[in-house]
């Protein structure tokens, strides 16, 4: 029967051994993991137990991503895979799995915050700033302005748009980090959530670290990480 899910064969705490006084059984049995990488999206329909379906992932690069402090979630690109607590190697194989670290693709939730606050983030707000006198200045682009009521821009101006300062760095880049929080070997889906806050503080104090040990590694064992 392969893969079993009985903890029967393991040891007690103590280390003593289970007396094993069954053998396995059908509703006891595992499957392969997944191992869902980054790439196109490829689904496989996988029958369970009663008839019930799963959805295999296999490949995975589109997630719905909520942004917690806005309330809202939208559909983003999956870009990268960038920490794991459990394993570094799946953080190389670019593998999907619940709570790992990626970054994703901020456009959808810049343009929703131009519509929704009537402000823009990072790089375009700072550009927007006056300009000292005797500088030059570029023609800016010709866009598309969606003429707004003077009741609407009043409502707008009540809304509160503070964004966290290192959320603001990373649209600034392009790309936000985002946990994911859906199982894709089981619903195939990437599904998560934007970091923010202390979280976000946290797992970036992580992949400062894990950069400084990469960094600190002999020449000769990162060689052999890159032919693998």
């Amino acid at each position: 029967m392969g893969i079993s899910r009985d903890s029967r064969h393991k040891r007690r705490g103590t280390g003593g051994r289970m007396p094993i006084h069954k053998k396995k059984r059908k509703y006891e049995m595992a499957r392969q993991p997944s191992q869902t990488k980054l790439g196109a999206q490829s689904i496989k329909l996988v029958r369970g137990r009663g008839g019930n379906m799963k959805y295999r992932a296999l490949r995975l690069d589109i997630g719905n991503f909520c942004w917690p402090s806005e309330n809202i979630a939208k559909k983003a690109k999956i870009v990268d895979v960038v920490y794991n607590a459990s394993n570094n190697e799946l953080v190389r194989t670019k593998t999907i799995v619940k709570n790992c670290i990626v970054q994703i693709d901020s456009a959808p939730f810049r343009t929703w915050f131009i519509k929704r606050y009537n402000k823009k983030l990072g790089k375009a707000a700072k550009e927007e700033a006056p300009v000292a006198e005797g500088q030059k200045t570029e023609a800016p682009k010709e866009e598309k302005v969606q003429k707004k009521s003077r009741h609407l821009l009043k409502e707008i101006a009540k809304r509160n748009s503070f964004v966290d300062l290192n959320l603001e760095e990373q649209f600034n880049s392009g790309r936000l980090f985002a946990c994911i929080s859906s199982r894709p070997g089981q619903v195939g889906r990437a599904d998560g959530y934007i970091l923010e806050g202390k979280e976000l503080e946290f797992y970036m104090k992580k992949m400062e670290k894990k950069k400084k040990t990469q960094s600190h590694t002999p020449f000769y064992i990162q060689s052999l990480h890159k032919k693998k």
